[in-house]
């Protein structure tokens, strides 16, 4: 996600996170920085991704944007299994983000959504006249329970993405949440964070959120819903370690010889 601005040109989001999008949004130059995206992607061994908002916005996506984005997941044969950001403060706005899923045949969204704290009743309705699922993914929850108590009732549609370097940041334990959110888990950001605290993003295994231990948890409670690998250093590129990440959880999986799709 730093890549467009410059690796270490900022140490916050918010600078490379418009920096992404003003790189994508031109149409003319779409196609060749949309497949060489997914290139790097498909190089170092996924076959499905999380499509964050970033490389393709529905602030800004035309039919032309999808049709291409279309064009090139087909020819890199990857499966977009969710779309990853902020769907907005709006129901107009969660619509567009919907609409932008049910265009790429994805019926999941993990991310963020002032709209469902504002007006979580006509949220609820977009999604299931969509027929879009969204999890919210925690940021300024401090414990599960603010989750659950933010997403209310409406299992259907609504439920929770855990983001476990988020829940250490908070001071919380990753592993103990994805246990009290296991019957509302739509999605699982798999990401470690160098301390307590901090939000300061690292290899799997480098840091305090027990990645290893949130898989086995994962494991034990059954669940089959997507999971990412999740690396956002703003200082380098995280290409390679994203590959290592990514053969450290599909061997761990491997062990218990569960089919897996990350």
């Amino acid at each position: 996600m730093a890549k467009e601005l410059g690796y270490g040109a900022a140490d916050e989001w918010g600078p490379f996170d418009d920096a992404t999008n003003a790189a994508f949004e031109p149409l003319a130059t779409f196609a060749e920085r949309f497949d060489d995206l997914l290139a790097t992607i498909t190089g170092i061994g996924f076959d499905t991704i999380d499509l964050w908002f970033g490389h393709l916005n529905w602030r800004w996506a035309t039919p032309a944007h999808v049709a291409l984005a279309r064009e090139s997941l087909a020819r890199h044969e990857l499966r977009v299994v969710s779309l990853a950001g902020s769907v907005g403060a709006t129901t107009n706005e969660l619509a567009a983000a919907c609409s932008l899923a049910k265009d790429l045949d994805v019926d999941l969204i993990a991310g963020v959504g002032e709209v469902v704290r504002r007006d979580r009743e006509g949220a609820v309705a977009v999604l299931r006249g969509h027929g879009v699922r969204f999890g919210l993914e925690n940021h300024p929850e401090r414990t599960p329970q603010e989750v659950l108590d933010t997403i209310g009732d409406d299992g259907d549609v609504i439920g929770a993405a855990v983001d476990t370097g988020w829940w250490a940041t908070q001071g919380y334990d990753p592993v103990a949440a994805i246990g009290e959110l296991s019957e509302r888990l739509f999605h699982v950001h798999l990401k470690d964070i160098e301390a307590f605290g901090t939000h300061i993003s690292c290899m799997h295994g480098e840091g305090c959120a027990n990645i290893e231990g949130c898989v086995e948890k994962l494991l034990e409670i059954g669940y089959s819903g997507p999971v990412s690998i999740e690396h956002e250093p703003y200082d380098r590129d995280p290409t390679d370690e994203c590959r290592r990440m990514l053969a450290r959880v599909r061997e761990q999986l491997a062990v218990v010889e569960v089919e897996h799709r990350v």
